[in-house]
């Protein structure tokens, strides 16, 4: 009956990401850009921290440019051996967290990102850049990226969790924050209490965007969240096993109530690890043979107030893992049919 069930939602919730010449849908697809709306009703008043949404690591970083300085996120160390093209190479392969653009995880199902900025030496007109090591597009883009999907799928809500900043003066926050405004208006939602955060909450107010700013300059504008509003946990691990107790300690540890949660699935690499894989990169060094089993574990976790919210992973695409989040949440379906029984 659950595989029944999966099957229905997974048709009434997708749609073709790539033309098919015999009109079917393969599982490759199916995407999940309109999972939010296509939730039963029963789960549209469930405040948000208590749904299970697939998140990504790094999100931003599916590009970043080899040949910008190396960003100020780096040691000095770092940044004198990057004088020597090869090693900016090198870094790319362990920059680079993600394969898909924004709007190709956005149609996949992923509705939080993990973004990090900062101003870039020498540019005049003091814009903004994500930052993993080396610079990646401008925030402007990316925001606007985000912006028109949101248009297109007006029923979908996202996190946009800006928690490390580098480089930036007054000046620039209030840069960035005018470059939040234009790209979504009316769209960004007001802090406020969390429990009051549901699906037809946002719906009601036409509001789909949720900004997270872990810095003190968001006392100073209504729609930015404090950061303590939505805490992410690190392990800071090689270690899928380490990484999978600390997941369950930190989840176990989870306030009830008064801010979202962030289970970060990601294994981290250590020096001696990138020494071991250089050229590998972080991909095909850590990831690609961990990350089955880090699914393993989301596949048993549910989703609710002591249960997971937020999950995120590097590299969405190599496995099925943004609908293996969002299916979870048939789990509170399961609940409240076993209560009528």
């Amino acid at each position: 009956m659950l595989a029944v069930r999966k099957v229905r939602r997974k048709l009434r919730m997708g749609t073709i990401c790539s033309p098919n010449p015999t009109g079917t849908k393969t599982s490759s697809e199916v995407c999940n850009a309109d999972w939010m709306a296509s939730l039963p009703p029963h789960l549209h008043n469930v405040p948000l921290s208590n749904l299970a949404i697939p998140g990504s690591h790094d999100s931003f970083s599916y590009w970043v440019d080899e040949k910008s300085p190396v960003g100020p996120d780096q040691t000095p160390a770092i940044k004198r051996l990057a004088r020597i093209s090869l090693v900016k190479k090198l870094m790319k392969k362990w920059s680079v967290t993600q394969n898909l653009t924004f709007r190709e995880q956005l149609e996949a199902g992923i509705r939080y990102f993990d973004l990090r900025v900062s101003s870039k030496p020498g540019d005049a007109d003091q814009e903004i850049y994500f930052i993993h090591g080396l610079f990646g597009i401008k925030v402007s883009d990316g925001l606007m990226e985000i912006d028109s999907f949101l248009t297109q799928h007006p029923q979908e809500i996202v996190f946009l969790d800006f928690n490390h900043f580098y480089a930036m003066d007054e000046a620039h926050h209030k840069r960035l924050v005018l470059r939040i405004q234009e790209a979504f208006g009316n769209k960004l939602c007001s802090a406020c209490s969390v429990e009051s955060m549901t699906l037809q909450a946002l719906w009601k107010k036409k509001c789909q965007v949720l900004i997270f700013y872990h810095c003190p300059f968001y006392k100073q504008y209504p729609f930015l969240w404090p950061g303590k509003k939505i805490p992410a946990p690190w392990a800071n691990t090689t270690s899928v096993r380490k990484l999978i107790l600390f997941l369950e300690t930190t989840l176990s540890e989870r306030a009830p109530r008064g801010s979202f949660h962030v289970s970060q699935a990601i294994l981290t690499p250590r020096v001696k690890t990138i020494a071991r894989g250089l050229v590998g990169g972080l991909k095909n060094t850590l990831v690609h043979r961990n990350l089955p089993a880090i699914l393993d574990w989301v596949k048993t976790q549910k989703p609710g107030a002591m249960g997971v919210n937020i999950i995120t992973s590097d590299f969405v695409d190599l496995v099925d893992f943004a609908t293996t989040v969002i299916e979870l949440n048939d789990l509170l379906q399961e609940d409240r049919a076993l209560a009528k029984c």
